[in-house]
């Protein structure tokens, strides 16, 4: 597998930024050494710490909010009973979590991410260590703990919500209590959740039963106290990272799924990227929509990329397929499954989440979501993310069914931007949603 390692590619590394270089090669040495520096050094870090609970929510609250209280308070209880409390190292709920653990003589950890307008980590931080790619921080901060704790935040913390709930549903992750603080936060989406997500059977009410809604900082460490320590059978957890042989061994599996994963997307660069549930049936209207975006797509020469399934990913497929376009596939192998549709010139599947994250959610000419369950919202949100930082550059989002997405609409508006902050008013408008196929094809067309 030739890998491009010219003076060139090199000169782009160096001139590398916090914001994401668009290349159509992907295949530039360096940048494979630099993931594979992150991963190892960001678990070399994480190994030496133990009773983990990583609590995550908004960089925005100041010292006077009310969640700022609650998150001081909870890194105290911690402390105090022998916990380690990480966090994303930065301000707002971060510091404050850090803040309660330090003063009260705790283990204090942070996880910080270098960004455009420079994030330094808090004071209360103990121990840090900060990470260049979004995609490597967010590993460590959704691996290493015996509890994960959510304050209301805005993307971000939507970000890392879904993704750890997604990994536990898919069984990816072990179990472990989640804890989220504020119900007046927490209850419309999870009445989104509920009517929306739950009504196309994408997720169940049983996970959703399982989250533990809570409005203190005592309620919430009761949450967590009798959490045992894990030692998590995943991929994606530091603790048995070495599971199924050498950690050396592990290591390498790793590099190689990046290489490869970057060698299937050298030379895409007409691409849409289409995500959705896998739990629909080709009779479902959903399902129909999602063919014929895929013909729409291949009439007007772009390569479509789904995650390479059923559902919504091969209806999209069949579309492209059948139309004569280019029709890609970037899936998971989860246990021994590894079920892929037929309608697709090419496909790849990737043992480790996210490597295979990091190739789904790479530079396409535009996103387009349909109604979908965790996996869906996780990439989603991960998307909104990484355009509201500038890590990657802003292209068309698009939402498929008002019907399905307009109470989370609502809650991003209503909450994000006017109660709570947590996003700014032009946040909110990275997205946009139609009802049908051809309102998607006038979105994408109009960035070509």
């Amino acid at each position: 597998m030739q890998i491009n390692n010219s003076k060139k590619n090199l000169q782009k590394i160096n001139a590398a930024q916090p914001v994401a270089k668009e290349i159509a090669d992907y295949r530039d040495t360096w940048r494979v050494f630099r993931i594979m520096a992150e991963l190892v050094e960001g678990y070399q870090f994480l190994s030496k710490f133990k009773k983990e609970v990583t609590i995550l929510g908004s960089a925005r609250f100041p010292g006077t909010h009310s969640y700022y209280a609650i998150a001081r308070e909870l890194g105290a209880l911690l402390a105090n009973n022998g916990f380690t409390t990480i966090t994303g190292g930065g301000p707002g709920i971060m510091e404050a979590a850090n803040r309660g653990a330090y003063e009260a003589g705790g283990e204090s950890v942070g996880l910080n991410i270098q960004l455009q307008h420079e994030q330094r980590a808090n004071p209360y931080v103990k121990k840090s260590t900060a990470f260049y790619y979004f995609f490597t921080r967010k590993v460590m901060l959704t691996s290493p703990a015996d509890a994960f704790v959510f304050f209301p935040g805005g993307y971000g913390t939507m970000d890392e919500f879904f993704e750890i709930v997604d990994h536990m549903d898919l069984g990816v992750m072990t179990k472990v209590p989640v804890v989220l603080v504020g119900r007046e936060y927490w209850g419309p989406l999870i009445a989104f959740l509920r009517k929306s997500c739950c009504g196309i059977h994408a997720i169940s009410d049983d996970v959703i039963d399982s989250w533990s809604v809570v409005d203190t900082a005592a309620d919430a460490y009761a949450c967590i106290s009798e959490a045992k320590e894990t030692r998590n059978i995943c991929e994606i957890d530091p603790n048995s990272f070495y599971c199924g042989g050498n950690i050396d061994w592990k290591i390498f599996r790793v590099m190689a799924e990046l290489v490869e994963g970057f060698e299937f997307l050298t030379g895409l660069t007409h691409a849409v990227t289409v995500l959705g549930t896998k739990s629909i049936g080709s009779e479902h209207r959903y399902y129909e929509a999602a063919r014929i975006l895929g013909e729409r797509a291949a009439e007007h020469g772009f390569s479509v990329v789904t995650g390479g399934k059923t559902g919504i990913a091969e209806a999209v497929n069949k579309g492209a397929f059948e139309r004569g376009g280019n029709s890609l596939g970037i899936g998971m192998k989860v246990g021994q499954n590894a079920q892929v549709n037929p309608y697709m010139n090419k496909s790849i599947l990737f043992q480790f989440p996210f490597t295979r994250k990091l190739m789904i959610t790479a530079p396409t000419k535009a996103f387009v979501f349909f109604p979908g369950g965790f996996g869906t919202l996780h990439q989603l949100f991960e998307i909104l993310t990484l355009i509201q930082t500038k890590k990657i550059k802003r292209r068309p989002v698009i939402l498929f069914d008002h019907a399905f997405w307009e109470p989370l609409h609502a809650f991003i508006k209503e909450v994000f931007v006017h109660k709570i902050g947590t996003i700014d008013e032009k946040d909110d408008e990275i997205y946009q949603i139609v009802d049908t196929p051809e309102a998607a094809m006038k979105l994408i067309e109009q960035i070509v």
